[in-house]
């Protein structure tokens, strides 16, 4: 028995790798910061606990409907136009065990051999794997830190092709946190809009962690001709701090989401019922706290792009949202470390970081764009502090 021709087109999730090497670290005794983990470092909020200690009690432990509960369709739909300014039918909505399971039911639904999808880099480590794993051919667009990691529509445009099946967008960006303005959206979707045959998968789970004054769009939201090529996924996992709960959703045509709840039927069915009543309580709850908490991830952006941009050879851009950076530091490649090891990739400077400075992040390489690193800023100010530190002293020490 040899493992299939599918799962051996795919690798394991470098970020989940990072995460459970730093836990074995810790266990240890080793005092390592980890800046890997890709979720909020504060507890899911008490309301939406106590919705699901309700649930339990109340005897919501049986199998729901598929693809979610009458109850959180309709919760989700809320919220779509609420937020989105999007109507969306019950019929129009899907529940999953978390975002990476709607992706993975869009593309397996509907990718077949030798179809493309567009991928800006830098991507989310799971993109490129689960449209290999389809049976689709993933293609790269990079955008640099010259352009602040934002596809442009002459990039679009060159990637199209008669193959295209989707365009991956996500906007708040993991891993670099660069979000597409208004007008910004506007302009992909002119090009779109003049390729009939190309849908969009529009992952907005960072929708509301943005700073400063920026104002989150999805694109078929600007851009209502797009309407019904367009899947708007979304979830409770950043926002709510409800990673371990698995629930992700999507709005879209009707028939890709019968054809993803088909799908679904004969794998997972459906997501956790109390994970999913507590997710009603979530989105239909006071949403005052979003705003408290984006005020708090952004305080701790200043921070780490400050100090990092202090760091010799880094160079940090300032996002517009997430919880991540995404610093470049091609001027340190080609130096030694105080042993002599040289620096010949990114994956060699995260691991003198991990080994010399005790800190964890995750190479460039696995987001599809390097030299860079994602850094995570999800944890204390103290530790963002020392880590930042830690880095600035360790890149001094290269020769």
């Amino acid at each position: 028995m040899q493992p299939s021709a599918a799962l051996n087109r795919i690798k394991p999730s470098p970020t989940l790798a990072i995460t459970s090497r730093v836990q074995e670290l810790k266990r240890a005794g080793i005092d390592v910061i980890g800046l890997g983990a890709g979720e909020p470092d504060f507890d899911t909020p008490d309301s939406i606990k106590e919705a699901g200690i309700k649930a339990i009690r109340d005897g919501q432990t049986k199998y729901t409907n598929v693809d979610g509960t009458p109850e959180l369709k309709e919760a989700v739909r809320a919220k779509f136009l609420r937020d989105n300014q999007l109507t969306y039918g019950i019929d129009q909505i899907t529940v999953n065990a978390g975002g990476k399971h709607t992706l993975f039911n869009a593309m397996v639904a509907t990718l077949d051999p030798g179809d493309e999808v567009v991928i800006p880099a830098p991507y989310w480590v799971s993109y490129p794997d689960v449209v290999l794993f389809a049976g689709g051919t993933p293609v790269f667009a990079p955008a640099g830190a010259d352009q602040q990691y934002k596809l442009k529509p002459e990039q679009l445009e060159a990637a199209i092709t008669p193959r295209t099946k989707w365009l991956i967008l996500n906007s708040p960006s993991n891993p670099t946190g660069a979000a597409y303005s208004e007008a910004e959206l506007k302009a992909l979707g002119a090009v779109l809009e003049r390729h009939p045959h190309v849908w969009i998968y529009a992952d907005d789970m960072y929708e509301h962690i943005v700073f400063d004054d920026f104002r989150f769009t999805t694109i078929a939201q600007v851009r209502p001709s797009l309407y019904d090529r367009t899947l708007t996924a979304n979830g409770a996992s950043k926002a709510y701090a409800m990673t371990g709960w698995r629930i992700g959703f999507a709005g879209g045509p009707a028939w890709l989401i019968k054809a993803m709840s088909k799908l679904q039927s004969q794998s997972t069915s459906n997501p956790c019922s109390i994970a999913q009543a507590a997710t009603v309580a979530a989105l239909t709850g006071d949403q005052a706290f979003l705003k408290t908490n984006a005020a708090l991830f952004q305080s701790r952006r200043d921070l780490v792009v400050s100090m990092l941009n202090q760091a010799k050879g880094i160079t940090c851009p300032r996002p517009e949202g997430a919880f991540y950076v995404y610093p470049e530091f091609s001027a340190l490649i080609g130096k030694s470390t105080p042993n002599g090891r040289l620096i010949a990739t990114d994956e060699d400077f995260v691991g003198y970081l991990l080994d010399d400075a005790k800190v964890a992040a995750v190479q460039g390489e696995a987001f599809g764009l390097s030299p860079a690193m994602r850094i995570s800023y999800a944890t204390s100010d103290d530790l963002l502090r020392e880590a930042c530190e830690r880095i600035q002293t360790a890149c001094a020490a290269l020769r």
